[in-house]
């Protein structure tokens, strides 16, 4: 019983929380689970794991619209290198031809070879479809203010012991204004040359009229194709023309200018015709199946 009669108050006990248990005390480290062999007969496989960009290549492969993307791209790309080929290809053999054609005719030119089949493959074969030629029109040789324009097609560069080649047709057209006759004559026919102040051309009659000073003397002739060359013919002396030059003097010296200005043709090139105009005179010559001859020509020495 209490002391001095109190009562003692009942008194609550709040448990307390469990304890943690305690970790276990360290231990070696699991062993690693044995891993069964192979069966008999196979070899072992690794796996390899790869990210996930590693299956796009295999995802483009098995897509169509990339395959045809990528099939245009390549052909594309082919395309261009062709042309591009083809077009220095072109542009080296148009430079080369030029240039022989410049040291030939002593003037400037140009040169295009044609378009089908493409160049590479005439190259390759060695057969030119055709190859244009056009001179700028200063001189064909000694005749002054001359232009030329040639065509030549069938070019077959399979040559034989004496030759490099064939070609299977060639035309030209010269074009000679009044003006370039002129000079011409004044330089290169002394007995006129000196006299010479004035040239007339007349389609009608196809002359050529040579006009001295003053009108003193006049000299017409004609021009004409004779055995595959070209002639000046006199026709009419007036003036003091007959009798300071008569027709026995002045004929000679017309054959001497008209050979010099074509017996240098190469090829067997042959005059077809020549037409006289008002403003000068035009001549056609032709040669087929011509042999292209071995020269050690300085000319045609880089083609």
């Amino acid at each position: 019983m209490p002391v001095g009669g109190q009562r003692d108050e009942p008194t609550t006990r709040i448990p307390s929380a469990p304890a943690a248990p305690a970790p276990p005390p360290p231990g070696p480290p699991p062993a690693a689970s044995p891993v069964s062999p192979p069966p008999a007969g196979e070899a072992p496989t690794t796996v390899i794991k790869t990210s996930a960009g590693g299956h796009r290549p295999a995802r483009l492969l098995r897509d169509p619209l990339a395959l045809v993307l990528i099939f245009v791209t390549v052909i594309a790309l082919a395309l261009a290198g062709l042309i591009g080929a083809e077009l220095i290809a072109r542009r080296i053999a148009d430079n080369k031809v030029a240039k022989a054609t410049e040291c030939v005719v002593h003037d400037k030119a140009t040169v295009s070879f044609g378009v089908t089949p493409p160049f590479l493959w005439q190259h390759f074969t060695g057969n030119y479809t055709n190859i244009s030629i056009h001179t700028a029109g200063n001189q064909v040789k000694d005749a002054k203010q001359m232009t030329a324009d040639l065509n030549i097609s069938d070019v077959d560069l399979h040559g034989t012991g004496d030759s490099k080649g064939t070609i299977g047709a060639l035309d030209a057209t010269l074009t000679w204004p009044s003006a370039g006759i002129k000079e011409t004559v004044q330089s290169m026919v002394p007995l006129l040359g000196n006299l010479v102040s004035d040239l007339k051309t007349n389609a009608q009659d196809g002359t050529v009229e040579l006009k001295g000073a003053f009108g003193l003397a006049t000299v017409v002739v004609k021009p004409e194709v004779v055995n595959g060359g070209l002639s000046l013919k006199v026709q009419k002396l007036t003036g003091l023309g007959a009798l300071t030059l008569p027709r026995e003097s002045i004929q000679p010296e017309l054959d001497r200018f008209a050979r010099e200005l074509t017996k240098r043709y190469p090829l067997g090139v042959r005059a077809d015709s020549i037409q006289v105009t008002d403003t000068g005179v035009v001549a056609r010559f032709s040669s087929r199946d011509a042999a292209i001859p071995r020269s050690d020509d300085p000319c045609f020495a880089h083609l």
